[in-house]
């Protein structure tokens, strides 16, 4: 059953002025994994984070770089969930996310599937 879905679009030049203005705001977004990525990837990565904190329908309990999102082999975004960030989603009775993330034209997208069984 889909328990909620959450989208988010992020304009890559206005998110690259934004990290150039506070640089310490990559280390409190990104966990270490992520840091070093292409200014496309981390924004399209920022959006799957803002996309999930919607599918979970607010951000109590949830931390930033608790939320990384990694790649399979095949190159899918998945996403690896760690602390209390983890706790929230499972206490949700979410058991599945589904992930994309899309960039292009200067903006970056990310689509949030939550799957399960609600409690």
């Amino acid at each position: 059953m889909i328990i909620g879905t959450g989208i988010d679009l992020v304009d890559i030049p206005r998110f690259e002025r934004t990290l150039a203005r506070t640089p310490r705001l990559r280390e409190r977004l990104f966990a270490p994994g992520e840091r070093s990525l292409r200014l496309p990837s981390l924004a399209a990565r920022y959006a799957a984070k803002e996309a999930l904190i919607k599918t979970l329908g607010g951000s109590d309990g949830v931390h930033w770089i608790e939320i990384e999102i990694a790649s399979e082999a095949s190159g899918r975004p998945h996403f690896v969930l760690s602390g209390t960030t983890a706790e929230v989603v499972a206490a949700r009775g979410i058991t599945r996310l589904h992930l994309t993330l899309t960039h292009d034209a200067g903006l970056a997208a990310a689509f949030v599937v939550a799957e399960g069984e609600p409690l």
